[in-house]
């Protein structure tokens, strides 16, 4: 079952069509793996993951984690801080675009 699949698919703001050509398969199988009628494979599971810079835990509902889990370097991080990285793990691609552009600028002229 891919619990969170849907949502994710709302989130980005594809169809079933425009996710279902990303990934290789049908937009009927897109359906019936929203609907619980079939399960994907594995290697389609990965896809997905990958397409939606999610892990397969979150897809089929084992972690209300939506995001990858990637090694980062250890920081002690003010409260200040905190809520920055918090924010930016919530925002999508284009807006932590426009983020390290304007860190770029700032960092550009110190």
């Amino acid at each position: 079952m891919v619990k969170n699949l849907k949502a994710l698919r709302n989130r980005k703001g594809v169809s079933q069509q425009q996710l279902a050509d990303s990934i290789g398969v049908s937009q009927q199988s897109i359906n019936k793996y929203e609907n619980h009628n079939i399960e994907p494979d594995i290697g389609t599971l990965i896809n997905m993951a990958k397409y939606f810079y999610t892990s397969i835990d979150y897809l089929v509902g084992y972690t209300d984690i939506d995001r990858i889990f990637e090694n980062v370097q250890k920081y002690d991080l003010n409260t200040d801080e905190s809520t920055l990285i918090d924010g930016y793990r919530n925002i999508n691609d284009s807006e932590k675009m426009s983020i390290r552009l304007v860190i770029e600028n700032y960092n550009s002229k110190v």
